[in-house]
């Protein structure tokens, strides 16, 4: 059975190839998730992950565009792009404790994004985490 670590893997392979130009990928995706043995609650798991991340993108992208500091979005590699909408999905749309969506970034960078993603992906992300948690505090107080 497959774990939510791979049903994010999955995901983030989705969300890659629709990022290459594919739209039409999230009409194979269920198709996708079976060759990768998500099955079950992992399959609902990652599909709900990648079409909350699509219904959700251009807010994602605003955030993420937000915190690259000096980079911009199209200069991105479509991996560390991938992970980062998924991350940030993770961290403004879902329960998951923001450490946990953080740290599950983090790892899939290390397997599958080039030498300094990590550090990169955990950057960009602490940073969304952390405004969040300051517009929150703020709406508490107000």
């Amino acid at each position: 059975m497959a774990t939510r670590h791979q049903a994010r893997e999955a995901v983030v392979g989705l969300l890659y190839a629709y990022d290459l130009g594919n739209p039409e990928i999230a009409k194979f995706a269920q198709e996708i998730l079976e060759e990768r043995k998500i099955r079950n609650k992992q399959r609902a798991f990652a599909l709900s992950l990648f079409t909350g991340t699509l219904d959700n993108l251009p807010k994602i992208d605003e955030q993420i565009e937000k915190h690259l500091e000096s980079w911009e979005m199209d200069r991105l590699g479509h991996v560390e792009k991938a992970i980062l909408r998924l991350g940030t999905y993770e961290l403004l749309f879902s329960d998951l404790d923001k450490a946990i969506a953080i740290n599950e970034a983090v790892e899939l960078a290390k397997e599958l994004g080039g030498d300094q993603a990590p550090k990169f992906v955990n950057g960009v992300l602490d940073a969304i985490a952390k405004e969040q948690e300051g517009v929150k505090r703020q709406e508490k107080e107000g």
